[in-house]
């Protein structure tokens, strides 16, 4: 079974280059340290989401890996302080988890 992680943040349009700045640098810590799960970001081009929305996604053969992730963006610091760091930009953020629908084959 597979699951997605999607973290969604709409950010200030007027602040886009701080934000996506401070973006970077999380992108430098995934690559950096093993630890931290390995998404994907995306900007919208179009669809329900406002342009200023930036969605991470992340894949997990697991529900509890999945959480496990959460978890441990929540409690790495070097996460926490670029998070507390890029909180001011922020205009609403949420967490969604999906699970992989596996539909059978029908004859």
């Amino acid at each position: 079974m597979a699951y997605k992680l999607r973290l969604v943040q709409r950010f200030h349009a007027a602040s886009r280059a701080e934000f996506l700045e401070l973006e970077q640098q999380f992108a430098k810590l995934e690559r950096k340290i093993d630890a931290f799960p390995k998404g994907r970001r995306y900007l919208p081009y179009s669809g329900r989401e406002a342009m200023n929305t930036l969605v991470w996604e992340c894949e997990f053969e697991t529900l509890e890996a999945a959480k496990q992730a959460v978890a441990f963006l929540e409690q790495d610091a070097r996460h926490e302080e670029l998070a507390r760091l890029q909180l001011p930009y922020f205009q609403d953020s949420y967490t969604e988890i999906y699970k992989l629908l596996e539909l059978e084959e029908s004859e």
